[in-house]
C-alpha cells in the first residue's frame, strides 16, 4: 500500500482510509463483522481510519475503538464532531463548551487517550472562528489531539481559519475532507489550489459519485437498486448525458485493463493533485476487496486524459479564464512507505 504525507503534518497515511460511517445501525450492526473488515483492511496495508461522533449516534466510534485496540500505535485515527448528538441545545456545533466535552466523549467511545486527527464536520457560522481555532489549539497542546482538520468547508471558510491560526500561532488544518469524483470535480476550481498553497491534504469522500460509479448504472439501467435511488435524492445533480459519457469511457478502460468500474474511478483519483487518501466505506468483505484492487497499478497517461475529457466541465467565473491544468505540474511526488 502506497503511503503519502497528510498535508504538512509529516504523518504518512495509506492512500486508502477506511471509512466507518457504515459501522453500526446505519449500515452493518454486527460489531464482529465490522471488526473483521477493519483487520482485513489493516492486513492489506491500510493504516488510516475515519469515523465521526454522529455515525450511528456514537456506535461507530465504539466499534472502531474495539477494532484498533490491539494495534493502536500503528493506526492513524481520525474522527469528526459538530453534528447534533442529542436533544439538548448545546450538544451540537463548535462552541468551546461543546468541543471540549465532545472530544472527551469521543475519546471514551474510542477507548483511547488521543485522537490523531480531529475534524470539524462542517463550518459553524454562529461561533467566531477565533474561538474555534483557539479551542482546537488547546486540545493539541494538551496532547488529546495531535492534528486538526476540516470537512466540507468552502474556500473562504478554510482560508479564514488558516489565516487566524497563523495570526495567533494556533494549530493549522492539515487535512480537508471533501467530495471529489470523476463526476464531481468542483473541488478542483478553488479548494485544490488552496490545498496546494496551504499544504492541506484532501481526504476524499464518496469517490464513486454517490454510488453512480459503481458499475451498476448504465444508459439502459439507471439506479437499479433502491439504495441508489434513495441516495440520488441527496447527491449533487449531474446531467445524464455527462454521466453516461463518463461511464462509457470507464467501460472501455475497464475492458483494456481488466479492472472493475469502481477500481478505475478510484485509481483516477489517486493521480489527482493534493489527494492524500481516499475514503472507502465498504458494507461487506466483497466490496472492501474490490476497492483494495485499485492500488498496485496505475492508469496510463492516455487513459487519464480520456477520463479527464469525458468528465470535464467549464469552471464558473472567475476560474475559467485561468484553468489550464497548471496545478497538476506542482503536485509533489508521493512518499514511498519504504523510505526512511
Amino acid at each position: 500500500m502506497e503511503m503519502r504525507v497528510l498535508g504538512r503534518s509529516g504523518v504518512r497515511v495509506s492512500t486508502y482510509c477506511l471509512g466507518a460511517m457504515m459501522f453500526g445501525p446505519w449500515g452493518n450492526p454486527d460489531h464482529d463483522d465490522c471488526i473483521r473488515m477493519m483487520h482485513t483492511a489493516f492486513d492489506a496495508g491500510i493504516n488510516f481510519v475515519d469515523t465521526a461522533d454522529v455515525y450511528s449516534a456514537g456506535e461507530s466510534e465504539v466499534i472502531v475503538g474495539k477494532g484498533i485496540a490491539d494495534r493502536r500505535d500503528d493506526i492513524v485515527l481520525a474522527t469528526k464532531f459538530m453534528g447534533s448528538m442529542g436533544d439538548k441545545p448545546n450538544m451540537v456545533d463548535s462552541s468551546r463548551r461543546w468541543i471540549m466535552r465532545e472530544c472527551e466523549n469521543s475519546l471514551q467511545r474510542l477507548g483511547t487517550d488521543y485522537i490523531d486527527l480531529l475534524q470539524l464536520h462542517h463550518f459553524d457560522a454562529q461561533t467566531p472562528v477565533e474561538s474555534v481555532m483557539s479551542t482546537l489549539d488547546d486540545l493539541v497542546r494538551s496532547g488529546k489531539v495531535l492534528y486538526v482538520g476540516a470537512s466540507n468547508f468552502s474556500g473562504w471558510q478554510l482560508m479564514k481559519s488558516q489565516a487566524i491560526a497563523e495570526r495567533y500561532g494556533y494549530a493549522r488544518f492539515v487535512a480537508h475532507q471533501v467530495y471529489y469524483s470523476l463526476i464531481g470535480r468542483d473541488y478542483e476550481w478553488e479548494l485544490m489550489p488552496l490545498g496546494l498553497d496551504q499544504g492541506i491534504g484532501a481526504v476524499v469522500w464518496s469517490p464513486l459519485g454517490w454510488g453512480r460509479l459503481t458499475g451498476r448504472v448504465r444508459r439502459d439501467r439507471p439506479a437499479p437498486t433502491r439504495r441508489l435511488q434513495e441516495t440520488a435524492q441527496f447527491a449533487p445533480p449531474i446531467d445524464d448525458a455527462r454521466l453516461h459519457r463518463v461511464i462509457d469511457a470507464m467501460d472501455e478502460i475497464a475492458t483494456q485493463t481488466g479492472k472493475s468500474i469502481p477500481q478505475i474511478a478510484l485509481n483516477w483519483l489517486l493521480q489527482r493533485p493534493t489527494v492524500a487518501t481516499i475514503l472507502i466505506g465498504a458494507r461487506n468483505e466483497e466490496q472492501l476487496q474490490d476497492n483494495l484492487g485499485a492500488v498496485g497499478w496505475s492508469l496510463d497517461a492516455e487513459q487519464v486524459a480520456r477520463l479527464d475529457a469525458a468528465s470535464a466541465l467549464v469552471p464558473p467565473y472567475p476560474y475559467y479564464p485561468y484553468w489550464n491544468g497548471q496545478f497538476a505540474e506542482r503536485t509533489p511526488p508521493p512518499v514511498d512507505s519504504r523510505a526512511r
